[in-house]
């Protein structure tokens, strides 16, 4: 989400009243993360979040206010089930800050850059130094979890990467062109985006390997716009809930895709889409 993006979100989120869930943290874990946090750091209960960050008041208004739009549309189109444990945000004002309060807080060492997803402490820690971005991204997780319980690695980062760039469309939550594009026409040019029933049955240890490596980073463009095809079809919810209710049928997500899409010839589909996608312009 880049500046301009986050602009536009925020002056639309003023008048937004979300909808809330009925649950909340309970005071022995809101305590609990109390007693954790360093001094310098604020909490904020937003349900069915708890946030906690040791950015300045303003800075944290806004991470606040990503949340809570981001929350709303993905919970319209996608997502009608709250995650069932009290989910904790870290929102780290910068690297630094990130990477010294990730081991010292949580004895753990970053596995990105950006931010993740620790299952051990229920628990997103999220660098805010590359934007907003990367909050909407992290969201998606657990709300994928509660949802979509089986959801494969590839539709799980697809779906959430895809709006790590986004804006409102008529009070619908969509996913811009972004700065992971140029990576993936590149690999589309030298032939080495798998076909897609190949991509589909990527397993979650195939699609992450190592994260430097340029598998991970193709993988993740392909994964991401993929969806974006999808929803520029008109497509992308409803491949969503059909995936989610055949998923024990079709693990992979690919026979759904087939389904919906209303192909046969994946290969013709796959030329059809990687032209579409060697002509989207260059991210802003």
């Amino acid at each position: 989400m880049n500046l301009r993006t986050l602009t536009l979100l925020l002056a639309i989120v003023v008048t937004l009243t979300p909808t809330r869930s009925t649950a909340s943290a309970s005071d022995d874990h809101l305590d609990a993360v109390r007693k954790r946090m360093p001094e310098d750091f604020n909490l904020i209960e937003e349900t069915p979040f708890v946030i906690v960050s040791d950015q300045d008041d303003r800075s944290l208004n806004m991470s606040v206010q990503t949340i809570r739009w981001a929350v709303v549309r993905l919970k319209k189109d996608f997502f009608p089930k709250d995650p069932i444990e009290t989910i904790d945000i870290w929102v780290f004002k910068n690297k630094k800050s990130y990477e010294k309060n990730t081991r010292e807080v949580f004895h753990e060492i970053p596995v990105s850059p950006f931010g993740y997803y620790s299952p051990k402490e229920r628990a997103l820690l999220i660098s805010i130094a590359q934007g907003g971005g990367t909050l909407v991204h992290e969201i998606v997780h657990p709300f994928m979890r509660a949802n979509f319980p089986g959801c494969p690695t590839w539709f799980d980062e697809g779906l959430a990467s895809l709006f790590e760039q986004c804006t409102d469309r008529k009070g619908h939550i969509a996913g811009e062109i972004n700065w992971r594009l140029p990576g993936l026409q590149d690999a589309i040019r030298a032939g080495n985006a798998p076909a897609f029933q190949q991509f589909t049955a990527l397993t979650t240890t195939e699609f992450y390997g190592a994260n430097t490596n340029s598998e991970y980073n193709r993988y993740y463009g392909q994964a991401r716009y993929l969806c974006y095809y999808l929803q520029e079809q008109g497509l992308l919810v409803k491949f969503f809930k059909e995936f989610a209710a055949n998923s024990e049928k079709d693990p992979t997500g690919y026979i759904t895709l087939q389904r919906v899409l209303g192909v046969d010839d994946m290969a013709a589909f796959q030329k059809k889409w990687e032209a579409f996608v060697l002509a989207l312009p260059a991210p802003k």
